[in-house]
């Protein structure tokens, strides 16, 4: 794994598709980086009233950068050099059908989105590769928090790509030297940290919400962490990338940090508060998408992972807080 985003250049225009806080940062990161960047988001209105007021509230109120051009157009958004898709996991699909046919061959696509498609199973560079496959995926992950990185705090994450030169061209084109891009060709490694470490974080929040110490909430992620380990390695991950920014260092932030969806998630089940009213008060977190499925594709590799499991059983409502619970924290310790 090798580091950018000090020096070089690449791509001279990006186009963002999802104007969600995530795509939004990302777009303000490729702007400080010196690209043009279009900002898509669907809805007409909003992108029209951003592209007169140029604030983020969602992001703090953070300025948006002159480079940036939002726009409600999917086709004037895909004619750049190269593309970030920023769109949750379960609507990934849909995305990448509307850009077909409109984003040119080889345009590299590089994918924001943490999960696991729950109907198919897929990965996103899978759907992409399925649905687009004239263009070339790559995967981006980490421990960053959207308005960190709108804000330029030093911030780094990972960029997979199985086209090694490519990808060290893709961190050149969108880092900085306050967002800084590791780059690999391990794209399933990455992708796996980025799905697994929600539904863990969930978990860590039900402790938390529950009133457990943060002793029993660092147990929890240590074993949350030997998880995504075991499930990594059953795909073909390498250690050293589950290892890093986008597996552990995700997992940390995930997993300790209420500005996380998927933790604040989980303390509110923690403290007893039902699964849609908890969806209603934080919004649907995407490891409440990904739990059924990363539990069943690690038990058709017969993985062992308790955490995980005990969270799908809890929001396919299987089970309640307190089965959970005891599945979390009361199953004996084995050797690894």
């Amino acid at each position: 794994m090798s580091v950018s985003g000090l020096s070089g250049s690449g791509f001279k225009s990006i186009g963002v598709i999802g104007a969600g806080a995530f795509g939004a940062a990302l777009a303000c990161a490729a702007a400080r980086a010196g690209r043009h960047v279009g900002l898509w988001g669907r809805d007409a209105t909003a992108m029209a009233e951003l592209a007169q007021t140029r604030r983020l509230p969602r992001l703090d109120g953070v300025g948006l950068p002159e480079a940036i051009h939002p726009t409600a157009d999917l086709a004037e958004a895909a004619r750049a050099d190269a593309l970030i898709l920023a769109v949750p996991t379960q609507a990934l699909r849909d995305v990448c059908g509307r850009l077909a046919g409109t984003v040119a061959a080889n345009t590299p696509l590089i994918l924001a989105a943490k999960g696991i498609e729950r109907s198919s199973g897929e990965f996103v560079s899978q759907i992409a590769a399925e649905i687009l496959p004239g263009c070339v995926p790559a995967v981006l992950s980490g421990p960053g928090f959207a308005a960190d990185i709108a804000k330029a705090y030093p911030t780094a994450l990972t960029l997979a790509c199985a086209d090694g030169s490519l990808g060290e061209r893709l961190a050149r084109t969108i880092g900085s030297p306050t967002f800084r891009l590791y780059h690999t060709d391990d794209m399933r490694g990455v992708e796996i940290g980025g799905a697994a470490k929600n539904v863990l974080a969930i978990a860590a929040g039900i402790a938390a919400g529950r009133g457990f110490g943060e002793s029993t909430v660092a147990a929890l992620l240590a074993r949350s962490f030997a998880e995504l380990t075991r499930f990594g390695l059953a795909f073909g991950a390498r250690p050293e990338t589950l290892a890093g920014l986008s597996g552990l260092g995700d997992l940390i932030l995930t997993g300790t940090s209420s500005r996380s969806r998927n933790r604040r998630f989980g303390e509110e089940l923690g403290k007893g508060i039902g699964l849609e009213t908890a969806i209603a008060d934080v919004g649907l977190a995407e490891g409440v998408w990904t739990a059924p499925i990363l539990a069943r594709m690690a038990a058709d590799r017969h993985v062992d992972m308790p955490i995980a499991t005990a969270v799908a059983a809890l929001v396919a409502g299987k089970a309640s807080v307190d089965q959970a619970i005891k599945q979390l924290l009361s199953r004996p310790p084995r050797a690894e």
